[in-house]
């Protein structure tokens, strides 16, 4: 990404958010536009690739705290510096606007980073608006060069996993099937044809960058004539159009651990898209969610222990009872003592999430009372004998003062 791309480019437009928007709302729209727009739901759509990479390169920039807040000073700084035709996004290319003129002035692009008296190659004239350029897209600062712009870390990848509510107690091994961007296998990433070589940019002898002169001020701006890369390609390779990669299908085995709770984002180091120019790939972040289960629950106040309602009968909670409840691993024997009130939680030590470490956590099991909606007539002259024999005993006794 260049410099003239973070000047001309709208990321927040791209993911359709504000740009006061939070971190969450960002994410939130690039999930639902990298699901809609994702090549293997749009397969041969040209257009909907293009966006996806399009959407990919805006969350790159927003998703990262340091480099959001340099875009926003760029776009501050370019706001600020036309007249009332300055906005951002709507530089011009031709006609005679200038830097800061006043109100009614156009703001023009190619005035600031192309107009040359006399440019010079990178590495020339000191100071100004140079340095400022050079501080926020990590160039060297006051009358020096910087290293190609070619290296470039990947851009991370999301994903997302649907899984049941035992594979996610228990971990499990998932194959995830990914589409990104991958080196070429026709160039190596060399973007050149078979049997041709790249050459080091004339222009700006291979750093990529060229430094324009404008009165008292340098402006530092990617070489035009490689496009910001430092080399020239004569003879492209037919496959990548000589960018070096192209959309790559793999899967992907992916290890969940033991205990995942729903809405958990797993990072996987090295799996999103290869650097440029030997930087590090990025990374995969794989965002899983768990499918509720009928019988067991995740306990709110510890995620390793589990929870179960089983529903008894009224005999069984005033007499005692034992009862024989499922577990993930099968079933186990719960006693429940005479007197028990419905609602009660008993703890079953170990029938929870087993973690790797060797801990694990319980089961809890409450009994609720399971009350009959009909009775025949046997069970109702039980309930009237019950009935008129506790009549001493009153529940709501004091409830009304």
């Amino acid at each position: 990404m260049t410099e003239r791309d973070w000047i001309e480019k709208d990321f927040y437009t791209e993911l359709g958010v504000s740009s006061d928007a939070s971190a969450d709302d960002i994410k939130k729209a690039y999930r639902k536009l990298a699901r809609s727009l994702h090549p293997d739901k749009n397969p041969g759509d040209a257009k909907a690739e293009a966006k996806f990479k399009t959407v990919g390169e805006a969350y790159s920039v927003l998703s990262d705290v340091e480099k959001r807040k340099q875009y926003d000073e760029t776009r501050r700084l370019f706001r600020s510096g036309g007249g009332a035709g300055g906005g951002f996004g709507g530089f011009g290319t031709g006609g005679t606007g200038g830097f800061g003129s006043g109100a009614g002035s156009d703001f023009n692009l190619d005035d600031i980073l192309n107009r040359s008296a006399g440019g010079a190659r990178a590495g020339g004239a000191a100071g100004g608006l140079g340095d400022l350029f050079g501080g926020l897209f990590g160039g060297a600062g006051r009358g020096g060069t910087r290293p190609s712009s070619t290296a470039r870390r990947g851009t991370d990848v999301e994903s997302e996993i649907q899984l049941d509510f035992a594979d996610a107690v228990r971990g499990a091994t998932v194959a995830l099937r990914l589409t990104t961007q991958g080196r070429c296998d026709t160039c190596g990433g060399t973007g050149a044809r078979v049997g041709s070589t790249p050459r080091a940019c004339p222009t700006c002898a291979g750093v990529g960058l060229v430094t324009r002169n404008q009165g008292a001020f340098a402006f530092s701006e990617p070489c035009r004539d490689c496009r910001g890369t430092g080399r020239i390609i004569d003879e492209p390779c037919a496959e990548c159009g000589g960018d070096g990669v192209t959309p790559r299908s793999r899967t992907l085995n992916v290890r969940i651990p033991a205990g995942v709770t729903d809405g958990k984002r797993i990072r996987i180091k090295g799996q999103g898209e290869p650097g440029r120019g030997g930087a590090p790939a990025g990374d995969l972040f794989v965002l899983v969610h768990v499918n509720p289960d009928q019988l067991f629950g995740r306990s709110e106040r510890n995620v390793d222990d589990l929870t179960l309602r089983v529903p008894v009968t009224y005999p069984e909670l005033a007499l005692g009872a034992t009862l024989t409840v499922p577990t993930l691993d099968g079933k186990v024997s719960l006693k429940v003592p005479p007197g028990t009130a419905s609602g009660r939680t008993f703890r079953v030590r170990g029938r929870g999430v087993q973690k790797p470490t060797g801990t694990s956590g319980d089961l809890l099991v409450t009994v609720e009372i399971a009350v009959p909606s009909e009775l025949d007539e046997e069970a109702a002259a039980a309930l009237r004998t019950y009935a008129e024999s506790t009549k001493s005993f009153d529940p709501r006794a004091g409830l009304l003062g």
